[in-house]
């Protein structure tokens, strides 16, 4: 037999090696950091880079590095706007495999991530634990110029516009700037007309929840009115 052929036994050896390992569950390597234990060296050679910072594979298109090859391929969709993973219910497709199973989520109503504290559930892990820090009344993210604290980053980002003056949200139609997108989109109402929140009782139609609310009071037999010099009739505010 040539060292060629050799080679190749020892390699479909060593492999068949490592894959048997996940069947006996046995992690034979194992990092000295934490202790971790791995199937294969490849992986734990992979897990060492999350304590030694090393990102060897880098985008060509804007630099920002991984540490490793897959997650470098994820990325660089962002840039060619390959869409692989498609959805069999709705075609809607998408760049990984993860966002997918997400997204699937959205039609099979499936939540399993569900709070110990009050059985509420959860489609995302990410929004559960947004969802505990209500219970242990965790705010970690820190504003760097009042110091106040926020539970979710978003939060805080639309806090921090407050001391900055940025009104990162721009309208297209007018000069209009917005320091938070929920404030574009209720503003791009005057321009396309959408009014989204309907009277149940006289069907009028109101473009925020604000004004809907304002108008439900003159609905509501049990509030006094008072008239005004105009003979407009108004709900008063009981004391």
């Amino acid at each position: 037999m040539d060292t060629g052929a050799v080679r190749y036994v020892k390699e479909k050896r060593t492999s068949f090696k490592q894959h048997f390992r996940t069947h006996k569950n046995e992690r034979a390597y194992r990092c000295e950091e934490c202790n971790r234990g791995f199937g294969n060296f490849g992986h734990l050679k992979t897990h060492m880079r999350t304590h030694t910072g090393e990102r060897p594979y880098q985008c060509e298109e804007c630099g920002i590095q991984f540490s490793t090859l897959s997650n470098l391929r994820t990325h660089v969709r962002n840039h060619t706007g390959e869409k692989p993973f498609r959805c069999e219910e709705c075609n809607r497709r998408f760049s990984t495999l993860s966002v997918l199973k997400i997204h699937i989520r959205t039609h099979t109503a499936e939540k399993p991530y569900i709070c110990d504290e009050c059985d509420r559930s959860f489609c995302q892990l990410v929004h559960l634990k947004d969802h505990i820090r209500i219970h242990t009344g965790e705010k970690p993210y820190m504003c760097k110029y009042c110091s106040r604290t926020f539970r979710h980053r978003s939060a805080l980002q639309t806090h921090i516009s407050t001391h900055t003056g940025e009104k990162p949200y721009t309208c297209e139609h007018c000069s209009g700037a917005f320091s938070q997108s929920t404030h574009l989109k209720t503003h791009m109402r005057t321009h396309n007309g959408e009014k989204p929140f309907m009277c149940d009782v006289c069907i009028k139609q109101f473009t925020t929840r604000s004004n809907l609310k304002r108008h439900m009071r003159i609905h509501q037999p049990d509030r006094p009115l008072i008239k005004t010099q105009c003979s407009l009739r108004i709900p008063q505010k009981n004391h």
